[in-house]
């Protein structure tokens, strides 16, 4: 798909090759009913939408990688029977479509922001960059939690009480063992986080109101194709 790019054709495709052309990076097109669209370098519209996917996508790894790490630490130290009814519900909002997450989060927070009566609270409750990283969160989370349990499962917890045995106080327990152990998670995690975040186009189209992230501008772009 990518190759395509470089072709000149009108319509995107690899053969019949016309001939290796920079045109949709630079001229853009002319629409069939004349209006033109600018290249990939000159469209300022693409590069705000870039920008605010890379600043929701940055404010998504910061909650749903602790809220997933917490999660799973705390499913850990559950008893066999609660600890099925935690993961459960731990993992549901994966399971509701993104619109549905979308448009409850804007409904939500659009009752929290009239209730408040104006204010600072009012202005957050309708910010589209903030919406879209609650909304987003709910569900990258969960599956920044999966990530997590997978990795605490084959945690040797021994090493937990013998560090509590020699005097280390729970924080230095947290810090010294486990927080190491956790990294390449943790890592895991961010990385899966951000670009599931990046990519999502159900829930942003919905809870990023007035602005526009990469995705919601290649849709909306669609139809001038």
């Amino acid at each position: 798909m990518s190759v395509t790019a470089f072709n000149s054709a009108e319509f995107p495709a690899v053969t019949p090759w016309e001939c290796f052309s920079w045109r949709w990076f630079t001229d853009g097109k002319v629409t069939y009913d004349g209006q033109r669209l600018a290249g990939l370098m000159a469209d300022k519209k693409l590069h705000d939408g870039i920008l605010t996917s890379l600043q929701i996508a940055l404010g998504v790894v910061l909650l749903s990688v602790p809220i997933g790490m917490a999660a799973a630490i705390v499913l850990t130290q559950m008893n066999s029977k609660i600890r099925t009814l935690f993961y459960s519900v731990a993992i549901m909002p994966v399971l509701f479509p993104g619109v549905v997450i979308g448009i409850s989060t804007v409904v939500l927070w659009d009752r929290i922001a009239s209730m408040t009566g104006g204010g600072a609270m009012t202005d957050i409750g309708r910010n589209g960059v903030f919406l879209t990283i609650l909304a987003q969160t709910c569900f990258i989370s969960t599956y920044c939690f999966l990530i997590f349990v997978a990795r605490l499962q084959r945690f040797d917890k021994t090493q937990e009480e013998a560090a509590l045995d020699l005097g280390a106080s729970q924080t230095q327990v947290f810090v010294k063992i486990l927080m190491p152990y956790l990294m390449p998670a943790i890592a895991s995690s961010a990385v899966i986080a951000f670009l599931y975040s990046f990519e999502n186009y159900n829930t942003t189209v919905f809870s990023i109101l007035s602005d526009q992230t990469l995705t919601t501008v290649i849709a909306s772009k669609v139809r001038w194709v």
